[in-house]
């Protein structure tokens, strides 16, 4: 993640991964779905900066609790025009793990603290 490498996610996540919590409001709800979602995070935000603060890894999952940081610095679904406003905040990120390769994603991150940090509307809903 911290460097940047779209084309390495096929080493690591299956193609029909199927992501349970979108990172962006409106990605296709299809398996393998993340890939974009990723691409348009780093697109959004750079520098971006992930770092492992826990992991654990009981069977087939993998959890980890990370810290995010970054700074808005290029067009996001949200927010189209980058405000070149920084945020830092927390994620817990479940992965299912099958023939070591991410197969299921669930995340649950402090989005609001997010927004409230780089300067964005809430979604209402439209």
């Amino acid at each position: 993640m911290n460097r940047r490498g779209v084309d390495l996610l096929p080493d690591w996540v299956a193609d029909d991964v199927v992501d349970h919590n979108k990172i962006i409001h409106g990605e296709p709800d299809k398996p393998g779905a993340a890939f974009a979602a990723f691409e348009q995070q780093f697109a959004a935000f750079d520098p971006l900066q992930v770092t492992a603060e826990q992991t654990i890894t009981p069977g087939d999952v993998v959890v980890e609790r990370l810290r995010v940081a970054g700074r808005h610095s290029g067009s996001h679904p949200r927010m189209l025009e980058p405000t070149g406003k920084s945020f830092d905040v927390k994620q817990v990120w479940i992965f299912t793990v099958q023939d070591d390769k991410i197969t299921e994603i669930r995340a649950v991150s402090d989005r609001l603290g997010m927004f409230l940090q780089l300067g964005w509307d809430w979604p209402t809903g439209d």
